[in-house]
């Protein structure tokens, strides 16, 4: 890996619960040091992948380092689409489901030198109907909740925390799905249903015990019965979940369908209720730096 020159930092001013400005000027003194030069592009919301795609462009950056949680990565890797180019990660997301499943370090010195460093895992990515997914999607109460909590005024987990009765409350399930893999069909009924390329969500509950970012596969767990007993033994990191509660199938494509429309998300983003999805792994497609 040769020297570090230009970088790019890719800053969600609205992710999480913290302002950022204390770390940019962190990441600023980092760049200082390797005697680069740093340039920051804020999301807007509007037009961010084809507007980093373009700055992308225009620096042809040495290293793109990511201050946000899933959302933010996504998009930073759609803009790096088939450019080698490594992407360093400072959480700054509400749960950061991705950075927990890479083990990356819990404090800000040592996530820079992670993130500036030259060692690096080549994530799988989960190609959802064109959109790219790198920790977890899912149909059904989750999602519901994430479009709950972006409506609310209150950021972090606690504003997650805060949505879980509502949604539970008011949501339609049981949802009933089909789903077409290993040239086999499912058929069946659950309150989520989760296309997971990763382990866990990013609170630490282990909903995918056989996820690995890098296996060329991924996993669609069907939770099939709403058990309090069996979410607890996720939470615990007990990994042998119930068969007839939770119905778990690996894969490298499928075609997922609903009988009726359910709210669905990718990595921490509600994109509104869909019918039907085809997903496909991609294997060893991008590359993060990591401690």
């Amino acid at each position: 890996m040769g020297a570090i020159k230009n970088v790019l930092l890719v800053v969600n001013p609205i992710s999480g619960a913290m302002d950022k400005t204390d770390l940019i000027e962190d990441i600023k003194k980092e760049v200082i040091k390797k005697q680069a030069t740093l340039f920051v592009f804020e999301t807007s919301g509007r037009e961010d992948v084809f507007n980093l795609k373009e700055r992308i462009k225009e620096l042809n950056p040495s290293r793109l380092i990511v201050a946000g949680g899933d959302g933010t990565i996504k998009l930073a890797a759609e803009a790096l689409k088939d450019q080698d180019i490594p992407l360093g990660i400072i959480p700054a997301g509400s749960a950061n489901g991705l950075a927990f499943n890479l083990k990356l370090p819990a404090t800000l010195p040592e996530q820079i030198t992670a993130a500036f460093g030259d060692s690096f895992n080549y994530l799988d990515i989960i190609l959802l109907d064109g959109d790219y997914c790198l920790h977890m999607s899912d149909f059904g109460v989750n999602a519901e909740l994430i479009r709950r909590y972006e409506k609310s005024s209150i950021r972090g987990k606690w504003g997650y925390f805060l949505q879980t009765v509502p949604t539970l409350l008011n949501s339609d399930y049981p949802f009933k799905f089909t789903v077409e893999a290993n040239d086999k069909v499912f058929e069946a009924e659950g309150i989520l249903l989760a296309i997971a390329n990763a382990s866990s969500y990013g609170t630490g509950a282990k909903v995918n015990p056989k996820g690995k970012l890098d296996d060329g596969f991924f996993e669609i767990l069907i939770y099939k019965e709403f058990d309090f007993i069996e979410i607890l033994k996720t939470l615990r990191n007990v990994v042998d979940l119930d068969p007839a509660v939770v119905e778990v199938i690996s894969t490298k494509r499928a075609k997922i369908t609903c009988h009726t429309p359910v709210p669905f998300q990718i990595d921490g983003e509600y994109l509104g209720k869909r019918k039907s999805i085809e997903a496909e792994i991609i294997p060893q497609k991008l590359r993060i730096a990591v401690l």
